[in-house]
């Protein structure tokens, strides 16, 4: 089914005091090609009502795992929320795969998926702000989220950004107008990026080696 966007509202701008704080063993980061394995797991880790929402379908573990190999395109940026080294919280942005790209102004659609136990916490708000932050970055000119009618949490935090919400029989489109980007939102970008690329290539290498090491 086709819907029609809902109005652009004015500029998106986070909360105050929007940024959690990570717990011993928690981290924040974006998730990397090298990483795609933590993603479909924590895609396959979602009960059936999870993925329902996070997807507006019921979907198959075949689905998810074509889905996780087909995340990481040029206009994908993908935050995640672990613990423990675990993936149980992911941010996705895209371009909307027609038009103009991000960075000549086109369109992105956001989407979002948090582990049950982990919900509640402001966990979500946290990878919104970030992905916002992204589409900001990466010069979207549009920024739209979709949730079923049920799902009041992620229309809570659609409007802690100022997003309009529009309202349908099944289905709750939100959308947001990005900041412009600024050299202190890119340069913090930037530098977040450079860390969480080394930590995916160290735990990359870490799994090498223990999937390589012989069996004592």
């Amino acid at each position: 089914m086709q819907h029609v966007p809902p109005p652009l509202p004015p500029p998106a701008r986070p909360p105050a005091q929007s940024r959690y704080a990570p717990q011993a063993g928690e981290q924040f980061r974006r998730i990397w090609r090298a990483d795609e394995a933590a993603f479909r797991d924590h895609l396959l880790r979602l009960d059936p009502q999870s993925r329902h929402d996070r997807f507006g379908f019921g979907v198959s573990d075949d689905f998810i795992a074509r889905y996780a190999e087909r995340c990481f395109g040029m206009d994908d940026v993908i935050h995640g929320f672990f613990v423990d080294g675990v993936l149980r919280g992911a941010g996705e942005l895209r371009g909307l795969g027609h038009g103009l790209p991000l960075a000549f102004g086109g369109a992105a659609e956001a989407a979002f998926s948090v582990e049950k136990d982990w919900r509640g916490r402001g966990i979500g708000t946290e990878l919104m702000e970030r992905i916002v932050r992204a589409a900001r970055n990466r010069r979207a000119g549009e920024l739209y989220m979709s949730c079923l009618p049920h799902n009041t949490p992620m229309q809570r935090i659609a409007r802690k950004f100022a997003a309009v919400l529009q309202h349908d029989v099944d289905q709750v489109d939100a959308a947001f107008k990005p900041l412009a980007a600024s050299p202190a939102s890119v340069w913090q970008e930037m530098v977040e990026d450079s860390a969480s690329f080394a930590i995916a290539m160290v735990d990359l290498q870490k799994r090498t080696w223990l999937k390589d090491k012989p069996a004592s």
